[in-house]
């Protein structure tokens, strides 16, 4: 199973390096494919005094640090066109942001790198509708496509995680991933800030695995309310074991009795 997991945002290279650590210690004999992700640039903060991150040029040189020390694979999301060759230096994935994944120009020079491309399917967007964000991609001469379910919009500030939309998405004949930790998302939802609901992760998780997921995609810091982004909804990293643990043995389950 495909497992991309760390903090929503390079805090800083201690902290990053640090996490990076930890879970690849952790994830040691599971017989996961793993990706470490971490943002260098959240540029769709709710408020211009939200922490985005250290840019793309700290950003790349501290995923660099990790891909060399820990040995692991690199993903991160891309909000420009002009971002994506820089990006794919070290990221062996790049990820599009859900707001951004029909922006036609950003997905062309994603697929332009050759990496594999994670697509985070919009809050506003039906799963059916991610046809088309991947003929874009593949039409641009890259296939290495996944697409990514992470909530879609339910009213003011609330999302709803449609387990539907994993079926649906497979469809496509492309690897469909869920994101456990933005489901839980409650966008703008402090006002200045999102919120979220990080007790609901472990059982959206375990539910999307049931329905049948190539991967599992997790946000996760050592004390989530501290941290500058996302805290609300992202795992602590003391829970991460188990709750993957649990998400492993439903998909081998039913990878096991071919339900996939």
């Amino acid at each position: 199973m495909i497992l991309i997991a760390g903090p929503c945002v390079i805090e800083s290279e201690e902290e990053t390096m640090n996490l990076a650590q930890k879970i690849t210690d952790m994830i040691q004999g599971k017989n996961v494919d793993f990706y470490f992700k971490a943002s260098f640039d959240k540029a769709n903060r709710t408020s211009l005094n939200s922490y985005r991150g250290p840019g793309i040029e700290e950003g790349i040189r501290i995923l660099s640090l990790v891909k060399r020390k820990y040995g692991v694979k690199i993903t991160t999301d891309i909000h420009e066109p002009a971002q994506a060759e820089k990006a794919a230096e070290v990221a062996d994935m790049i990820q599009i942001p859900a707001f951004l994944c029909r922006q036609t120009d950003l997905l062309v020079a994603a697929a332009k790198t050759g990496r594999i491309i994670n697509v985070k399917k919009a809050q506003f967007l039906a799963p059916w509708d991610m046809v088309n964000v991947a003929k874009k991609i593949a039409g641009s001469g890259n296939s290495n496509i996944i697409l990514c379910e992470r909530g879609t919009s339910f009213g003011y500030n609330t999302l709803v995680a449609d387990m539907t939309s994993l079926v649906e998405m497979r469809k496509t004949g492309y690897p469909v991933i869920f994101d456990a930790t933005h489901s839980v998302q409650k966008p703008g939802g402090k006002g200045d800030c999102t919120g979220g609901n990080r007790e609901y992760v472990k059982y959206l998780a375990r539910a999307a695995a049931a329905v049948g997921i190539d991967g599992l995609f997790a946000e996760v810091h050592e004390n989530p309310d501290e941290a500058l982004s996302d805290g609300s909804n992202m795992i602590c990293l003391k829970d991460f074991e188990k709750i993957l643990d649990q998400v492993l043995a439903i998909h081998r389950y039913i990878m096991g009795h071919g339900e996939m």
